[in-house]
């Protein structure tokens, strides 16, 4: 099974635009959701497992920028604000609420998706006031403290588990080989390599699936290694 599309949150209290960039997100392989208002969306956030979110600027019971606000207090998930009001001074109040991008009514749905899938591409920081950690795609590591988040929820990794996953963390989809693998996490070679790093990739799996992977993020590739998709 391949791993879960990334998760887009839709804020947007017209039925009309919220089903166009639905149809557009889901085209393209996203695992797209909606709420109408700003509230609800905040409740949906708070639980985690969002990667984009495509906020509309003048929802009825909270304004987007305070959505934004308030959610920046506790996640550094992808905001892009979608709003009919293009003057600049909303534009900069926007950016520096911590929005990420600005899409301005009427738009192109494909271009909307196309910035969706740029902020997935870029890593960017995980929590406010969470120095050190940073998100690629689906993960979030903070490599000096050694740790590593899927989906917001944080792994309870062994040593060797963390170096495995680090190293894969580092090229995602490059296919490393055992012996690669095993030259980033252990301090010596070992003439059981293949079993050594097989059995760290299979507890490895059944942690992600714990937090709420369907697939596996950690592809085998059969006489090569293993590749991790993010």
């Amino acid at each position: 099974m391949s791993e879960p599309a990334a998760r887009v949150l839709v804020v947007e209290d017209e039925a009309a635009i919220a089903d166009t960039v639905l149809y557009a997100l889901r085209s393209e392989g996203y695992a797209a959701e909606h709420r109408a208002l700003g509230r609800p969306a905040l409740e949906r956030l708070r639980e985690g497992g969002v990667d984009v979110v495509v906020l509309d600027v003048g929802l009825p019971d909270l304004g987007g920028f305070e959505v934004c606000r308030q959610l920046r207090t506790f996640s550094q998930v992808p905001v892009i604000f979608l709003t009919a009001r293009n003057d600049e001074f909303d534009r900069v109040l926007g950016l520096e609420l911590g929005a990420d991008d600005y899409v301005g009514k009427p738009f192109s749905p494909r271009e909307l998706v196309a910035r969706v899938r740029a902020r997935l591409r870029r890593p960017a920081p995980v929590g406010a006031g969470d120095a050190g950690w940073v998100r690629q795609g689906a993960f979030a590591i903070d490599r000096e403290g050694r740790r590593v988040r899927y989906r917001d929820s944080p792994l309870d990794l062994t040593r060797y588990e963390y170096a495995l996953l680090a190293a894969l963390l580092q090229r995602p989809g490059a296919i490393l080989s055992r012996a690669q693998l095993m030259e980033r996490g252990w301090d010596h070679a070992s003439d059981s390599a293949d079993r050594t790093v097989d059995t760290h990739v299979k507890t490895l799996r059944a942690k992600l699936r714990a937090a709420g992977a369907v697939g596996d993020p950690i592809r085998t590739h059969r006489g090569l290694g293993y590749a991790l998709d993010v």
